[in-house]
């Protein structure tokens, strides 16, 4: 936005400075500060209401950086109206475009008005800020005489002993309050370097342990720099990571993420979590997906909520389980760059702030993951707020963290206390996801933030291409040395765990996650095939003895639903279970030859059987051996929470703001004249009719009396477009479109003022 102190006729007061503005210096002020457009401003005056409000100004001083901060501090101790000039020779050190764009950016946001050799600072400002530049109070102010003349104390401060001026120096250069010594007493004798200062009210007591150095002496004492050192941005030390490095670091994360939210989701699908009263995970849940997943609790914890954002897992339609939603199922069939854009466009956009999973609120209460309390409606901002300065960088430059931290924090000071900890979090999560490797922005990460291009090719051209085949090992290891085709690696993942992962991940074959494939349906010759096809190495005879075997076996004893029951035409078998004292809590009982029911669960029954030594198989009532005794449950995906908040009107809702607004002002002084021209007996229709024709033939607007069939009388601001058979047809400001009106009911007119 530019700059409109040197550009605009002079104003006496703060709104007829906003009036001389035009059109779209006012749209973009409405942009910079959108909380004041909502509802719109019926004019300007109430514009201006609005902008010297104090939780208004408290927003829009929280988007100026430290140098602009310090600049507002400044023109707090400086008399009004003030000169920027005068402003520039108080600010040493800061250069004169730093200062030129911050008294645009001021401006702008509408927090000072004026010309340039009578700059106004609006007064809520003052108000809101403490301890300007570090000095204390004003003398007046704080012993609550209006007539406390400090110069007689800076006068007197070359006459200060050396302890004394060391003490006053240290409070000089701030923060202005001191604590007494907790053996300090106003009587004390002989008098030491505090009581002497008190005495001689160079320093006030504010309470019974608090003293402040008054700001005249403070400022008195720092000359011939009143106003203390200039705030200049940081420069973070850069770096630099060659690109080959930074797309293989990068592609390694992004695989690694994408397998870890794969092994989360799975455990989740396979044995669903409990809902807390509270909406959140229970700790005994989140630990069991965090070892099913091979992952720390506070990696699980982010990967869970990315999940929870991308509207991979939800709340069950009974609101008791959280677990997998139908979106799961088309997100897995999708290329692995799309797969990364929903998780890393969910986490950048989402309002809950994964970070806090783990920590204590202030009722000392731990925050559980996917609970509504780790919802914060600036955590969108605050990602963009700390990963933003990195897009301006060069490809493959690298800040520290630290270094990234200082710029943020100068970039926006004013930032509540949780911001730090909260930055630090959007850096881990941000490094997990693989938009940062090696502190420098990925290509993938650049073009998350920019929006510049589209992001799958970004992320498609880092990662390697997909292979279709393992290495199969003697010791019945599978080795990936590269990322699996996804169907490959599904079916991997059902017959074999994933031992470790990195550049190759390494999977392990069992007669366990053997039988894991037979349960779903896979036969002997399933699994044969697979190995012959995917296996880059001769299949070891062992696997293949072992694939038998369990085949051999599995199937002997079946489980269906009766409520459920269990078959096998081997009655030694059925035998052997009845009397096994392992399942008795089962309550199994013989209800034909070679059939035995239960009161318990199929998924219940199976599992006991598995824990007793037995290779069960779970059928259809149709004696179909599946994948399980019911299709995978889904959540329906319901949003658990809020989407972001926009409060920010679009430019042409702007546009449409700032027309009403000089409507509404335009009406206001309109109606103020035609209070002062009352209706005139002796005005005639004719009269009338004469006015109308003037302004249809000069373009000129009308203040309209007008009252309508039910006798209702108000003011209309018009612009006639045609007049016709007693008619007037003209544009209603009030209404914002064309109205006809009847002569007759017309009862005086107005030019109205330009």
């Amino acid at each position: 936005m530019s700059t409109s102190v040197s550009t605009r006729p002079l104003a006496s007061s703060y709104t007829e400075w906003l009036r001389v503005q035009d059109d779209g210096w006012l749209s973009e002020l409405l942009h910079a500060r959108p909380d004041v457009a909502r509802p719109a401003p019926p004019d300007v005056a109430s514009l201006a209401g609005r902008l010297i409000g104090q939780v208004s100004i408290s927003r829009a001083l929280d988007q100026l950086d430290a140098g602009v901060l310090h600049m507002i501090e400044a023109m707090v101790l400086l008399p009004t109206p003030i000169d920027a000039r005068d402003l520039a020779s108080r600010l040493r050190g800061v250069p004169a475009d730093a200062l030129a764009h911050g008294l645009d950016q001021l401006t702008g946001l509408g927090l000072v008005w004026g010309s340039q050799d009578a700059l106004h600072l609006i007064e809520g400002v003052r108000l809101l800020v403490n301890h300007p530049t570090g000095t204390g109070r004003p003398l007046a102010q704080l012993t609550g005489d209006p007539d406390a003349d400090p110069r007689s104390l800076v006068e007197s401060l070359p006459d200060l002993a050396a302890d004394e001026r060391a003490l006053v120096q240290r409070l000089a250069a701030g923060p202005p309050q001191g604590r007494l010594p907790d053996d300090w007493t106003a009587d004390e004798d002989p008098p030491g370097t505090i009581s002497r200062l008190l005495r001689r009210r160079i320093l006030v007591q504010v309470n019974d342990s608090t003293v402040e150095l008054p700001r005249e002496v403070g400022l008195a004492v720092r000359e011939p720099a009143p106003f203390g050192a200039p705030r200049l941005r940081p420069v973070p030390a850069a770096g630099l990571v060659e690109p080959a490095t930074l797309d293989k670091l990068t592609a390694g994360a992004i695989l690694g993420v994408l397998r870890n939210v794969e092994d989360l989701v799975a455990a989740l699908d396979l044995d669903h979590a409990g809902v807390l009263r509270s909406g959140g995970l229970g700790v005994r849940e989140h630990r069991r997906l965090a070892r099913a997943a091979h992952l720390n609790e506070a990696t699980a914890a982010v990967l869970l909520e990315i999940s929870l954002a991308a509207e991979l897992i939800g709340i069950a339609s009974d609101g008791e389980h959280w677990l997998p939603t139908r979106r799961l199922d088309v997100w897995l069939e999708q290329p692995l760059a799309d797969r990364w854009a929903t998780l890393a466009a969910a986490w950048l956009r989402t309002s809950r702030q994964p970070g806090l999973a783990g920590r204590q609120d202030g009722a000392g209460r731990t925050l559980a993951p996917l609970s509504p309390e780790l919802i914060r409606h600036g955590a969108p901002a605050t990602r963009r707020a700390v990963l933003s300065p990195l897009t301006s960088t060069a490809p493959g430059t690298s800040w520290s963290a630290e270094d990234l931290l200082a710029l943020v924090t100068w970039t926006a000071p004013r930032r509540g206390p949780e911001f730090a900890s909260a930055a630090r979090s959007v850096l881990e999560e941000a490094r997990l996801l693989g938009i940062l490797a090696a502190d420098a922005l990925t290509g993938p990460g650049r073009a998350l933030l920019t929006g510049a291009g589209d992001l799958e090719p970004a992320v498609a051209a880092v990662l390697p291409p997909l292979i279709d085949y393992v290495l199969i090992q003697p010791d019945l290891s599978a080795v990936a040395p590269g990322p699996l085709q996804p169907e490959l690696s599904r079916s991997l993942g059902l017959v074999a765990d994933i031992e470790s992962s990195g550049g190759a991940t390494v999977y392990r074959l069992s007669e366990a996650s053997l039988r894991r494939s037979l349960d779903a349906g896979w036969s002997a010759s399933d699994l044969h095939s697979l190995f012959a096809r995917h296996s880059r190495t001769p299949v070891p005879q062992t696997l293949t003895y072992l694939i038998d075997d369990i085949a051999r076996r599995h199937g002997g004893l079946r489980v269906g639903t009766a409520s459920t029951y269990l078959r096998s035409d081997d009655e030694t078998m059925i035998a052997q279970v009845t009397a096994d004292r392992r399942l008795t809590d089962f309550g199994l009982r013989l209800l034909a030859p070679g059939v035995l029911i239960s009161t318990a669960d199929p998924d219940e029954v199976l599992e006991a059987l598995r824990s007793a030594g037995y290779a069960p198989a779970a059928e259809s009532a149709g004696g179909m051996v599946f994948p399980g005794l019911a299709q995978r449950q889904r959540a329906p995906g319901r949003r658990t929470s809020p989407a972001p908040r926009h409060t920010e009107l679009t430019a042409e809702q702007r546009e449409t703001v700032v027309r009403r607004m000089r409507t509404g002002d335009t009406a206001a002084r309109a109606q103020r004249r035609t209070r002062a021209l009352p209706s005139i007996p002796g005005v005639t229709t004719a009269t009338i009719l004469e006015t109308l024709q003037r302004a249809l033939r000069e373009d000129e607007g009308l203040w309209i009396g007008y009252v309508n069939a039910d006798g209702q009388s108000s003011q209309r601001l018009v612009e006639p477009i045609s007049l016709t058979g007693g008619f007037l047809r003209a544009y209603d400001h009030r209404r914002e479109e064309p109205r006809t009106f009847a002569v007759h009911r017309i009862t005086s007119v107005a030019p109205a003022d330009d």
